[in-house]
């Protein structure tokens, strides 16, 4: 059976605006209205699944969905560097901040390396390559790179070109052998 996947990035937070590996924190007050938008053209799934996180399921509960919360979903884990700014690790542990991001099987903050995270999402979507319909998955930007990256078989400098804003929508589809990534068709009006 033919399904779709749309993947949800959450709304901003704090340390979207701050540049720094975020915690499980709240929505910003403006990811709360700028989720409002989103309702109109979202069409209604069968099946929902939502990260553990505080921020995902603030979103998925202003898209008024309605779902699973999956662990394998969450946020890749920072370790010690959650909190922590970019440029404070940056200033801190360079050697170590220069390693997590040319080597995907590093993780020098005592976390979770890149590879795992692309393990982690893509073992959970093969295990649901034969949903069919359609299904909403509401996460984080760091998973939707590790699934954009499952899908492609890119190799894992890839996560970094990925660019996964707040509240932007992804989708992927399943003939229940295999993922494609399925570019939006939006009509012009120019």
């Amino acid at each position: 059976m033919k399904g779709r996947l749309t993947w949800i990035c959450h709304g901003a937070t704090q340390s979207n605006r701050d540049g720094a590996f975020p915690t499980d924190e709240p929505l910003e007050e403006r990811a709360v209205e700028q989720s409002k938008r989103l309702v109109p053209g979202l069409s209604r799934p069968y099946r929902v699944w939502i990260s553990p996180m505080l921020r995902a399921r603030q979103t998925a509960e202003l898209l008024a969905l309605q779902g699973e919360i999956e662990p394998a979903l969450g946020e890749c884990d920072y370790g010690r560097w959650a909190g922590k700014g970019l440029a404070d690790i940056h200033a801190s542990e360079p050697d170590g901040l220069s390693v997590w991001m040319t080597n995907a099987d590093a993780a020098p903050h005592d976390g979770e390396s890149l590879s795992h995270l692309r393990d982690r999402v893509g073992a959970w979507m093969e295990r649901h390559l034969g949903d069919g319909g359609h299904t909403v998955v509401v996460t984080h930007a760091s998973v939707i790179r590790a699934a954009i990256i499952h899908v492609l078989r890119a190799p894992p400098e890839a996560f970094w070109k990925i660019d996964v804003e707040p509240l932007s929508l992804t989708e992927v589809s399943s003939d229940g052998r295999r993922w494609t990534l399925r570019l939006p068709n939006r009509a012009r009006s120019d």
